[in-house]
């Protein structure tokens, strides 16, 4: 080597090159990650209820292939499923909803006389707290709700421009879901055509899989909300806790929020019986509670959702924290479902047996199709000893 050619050497170091390579990689990426979720925040009006329309035609469709599989017309049989669904998903949200309403008024006068006790505890209970301390903690209440109270009457005013807006994307729901189950592989085919021929049949793969765990997860967590319900509420019921039926619904209603919404309907469920029927009751309550759970978590999700759609509880609390803050309640429920359609989507890009499967042989139907089945992605098999 000449010695012109050893001192033209590179100034800057090489980990310093890497590092700038590295940040100006992670700076493009999270600036289209924002300037994704600023459209969509902009667009939540119509992302939202099709995100919603795709749920129900995930958990809808199975329906449809099997009527037009059994010589029933697409049409009639996207018809049949429609109109039948949404009799049974509107039936059973209107028992729920119907329930916990009715249950409101006898839930807001358990819910004053459990304030009570926690304040005759705080006065009288080991804390030994003045009732000038907790009449000051109440004065302050009332003045921020006070200091709010334009915020609140300008809510309460917009209130009929919202009923409005709601009755709108419930439309756009049924319209977008009647064109789902009736027309979904042809607008799936329409949608990978902008993929180069290269990787389309790669891409094809990926999103069938995509959504079999999307219909993977809606099946099993209506199945989740059924048990949930039922096991806390029949374990209330047994106890004789107040509002057994509203506190069922509650739980019907949380488990669709993963952990977060198990742990707050729980909660309440143990409150209630804390005040109505004492410690024990409630140290009873809170067994069953955590006994459900662990059944959710161990036996229901597992056998349900399959290990192609088994996500880590970290990655769904970071899930359901960003979904928050991006997009409120909305974006709670939809965090997860969309987690476990990246994570199928990107498990079956990543997988070497998945460039041999032709998008054909992936039924969607099927749970064991949200994933392939492939020893370097999936942790049990990594596990498993030799031979």
């Amino acid at each position: 080597m000449s010695p012109d050619r050893r001192n033209t050497r590179d100034p800057v170091p090489l980990g310093l090159r890497v590092s700038a390579a590295l940040g100006w990689r992670f700076l493009v990426v999270v600036a289209s990650l924002y300037v994704i979720g600023v459209i969509f925040g902009r667009l939540a009006s119509l992302v939202v209820p099709l995100a919603i329309a795709l749920l129900l035609a995930a958990l809808l469709t199975p329906a449809v292939g099997f009527l037009t599989r059994h010589t029933f017309p697409r049409g009639f049989a996207t018809l049949i499923v429609l109109v039948g669904g949404l009799a049974v998903l509107g039936g059973l949200l209107t028992f729920v909803v119907r329930t916990f309403i009715n249950g409101l008024p006898d839930l807001a006068a358990q819910l004053v006389r459990s304030i009570d006790a926690v304040s005759d505890w705080l006065v009288n209970g080991p804390l030994q707290l003045s009732e000038t301390q907790l009449r000051e903690f109440a004065d302050r209440i009332v003045k921020t709700l006070q200091d709010n109270q334009s915020g609140i009457t300008s809510s309460a005013l917009t209130t009929a421009a919202t009923v409005g807006e709601t009755l709108v994307e419930m439309l756009l729901v049924l319209f977008a879901l009647a064109f789902f189950l009736y027309d979904g592989p042809r607008i799936w085919q329409f949608l990978i055509r902008i993929v180069p021929d290269g990787p389309r049949r790669r891409v094809d793969v990926a999103g069938r899989r995509s959504l079999a765990a999307l219909v993977s997860y809606v099946r099993a967590t209506g199945a989740v909300a059924v048990v949930d319900a039922l096991g806390i509420g029949i374990g209330l019921a047994i106890l004789r806790v107040p509002l057994a039926v509203p506190l069922a619904a509650l739980v019907f209603i949380g488990a669709f929020v993963p952990i977060f919404g198990a742990v707050v309907a729980g909660a309440v469920a143990v409150l209630i019986a804390l005040v109505a029927n004492g410690p024990v009751t409630a140290a009873i309550v809170l067994a069953i509670v955590i006994a459900v759970n662990q059944l959710e978590s161990h036996v229901l999700q597992p056998f349900l959702l399959g290990r192609a759609v088994k996500l880590h509880p970290l990655a769904v609390v970071l899930a359901i924290a960003a979904g928050l803050l991006v997009a409120g309640i909305a974006g709670a429920l939809l965090a997860v479902p969309l987690l476990a359609v990246l994570n199928s989507a990107i498990r079956s890009l990543l997988s070497e047996a998945d460039e041999h499967v032709a998008p054909a042989d992936v039924h969607t139907s099927e749970p064991e199709e949200s994933g392939p089945d492939e020893p370097g992605l999936d942790r049990e098999s990594d596990e498993a000893p030799p031979g």
